[in-house]
């Protein structure tokens, strides 16, 4: 608990760093930033809905893409491209688990166009001061969740994330300084290269 805590007054102290903007960002501002963000690397710390902590490496490729390389003792990976999601477990053999991308509010970043514009796709735009806030979720099918982003402005820069699942449980994801614009081969990303590799059925 008192690590978990730690970390959250972490990712409060990071947030402050930055120069506060004046006034909150636009959807229309904000859908033009993640339009606009084709690749990313960054360290990654994960809070997990029973308060367990989870760090490693994040690799986005917009659209569809994503990698999250858990550190040891995890030994897991989770990997998103052409629109699945798989969850490798590094102490199994078995076949990783595997869901539709759209079933996951992290489709919102992905998707090809992000346009948080869209009837009911935004259900809450707020702004603290520092970090501008906004919900949003699929809005064709709610059910599945929604997703939290936290935006810092002047530049506009995505600082953290709050999956919110369809079962009721959270994950947060705080990321650390993040490198923008490197190329980042489809290899990375690839479920079915992954598993030749790790010699899963």
């Amino acid at each position: 608990m008192r690590m978990k805590l730690s970390l959250l007054a972490l990712a409060v102290s990071i947030a402050a760093a930055f120069p506060a903007r004046a006034d909150i960002l636009p959807l229309s501002e904000v859908s033009a930033y993640l339009n606009g963000l084709k690749t990313v690397e960054a360290a990654f710390t994960q809070i997990n809905d029973d308060g367990s902590i989870s760090t490693g490496k994040l690799y986005l490729k917009r659209p569809g893409r994503i990698r999250f390389e858990y550190d040891p003792p995890e030994k897991a990976m989770v990997l998103a491209s052409g629109n699945t999601v798989a969850i490798f477990d590094g102490r199994s053999n078995e076949p990783p688990e595997t869901y539709p991308l759209k079933r996951t509010p992290l489709s919102v970043i992905l998707d090809e166009n992000v346009n948080l514009g869209r009837a009911d796709m935004v259900t809450d735009h707020a702004y603290d001061g520092t970090i501008t806030r906004v919900r949003a979720q699929d809005p064709e099918h709610p059910e599945y969740g929604s997703i939290d982003m936290m935006f810092t402005g002047a530049p506009v820069e995505l600082r953290q994330w709050i999956i919110n699942d369809g079962n009721g449980g959270r994950t947060t994801v705080i990321l650390g300084e993040m490198e923008t614009g490197r190329a980042l081969g489809s290899s990375l990303f690839n479920i079915e290269l992954h598993m030749q590799r790790e010699g899963r059925p």
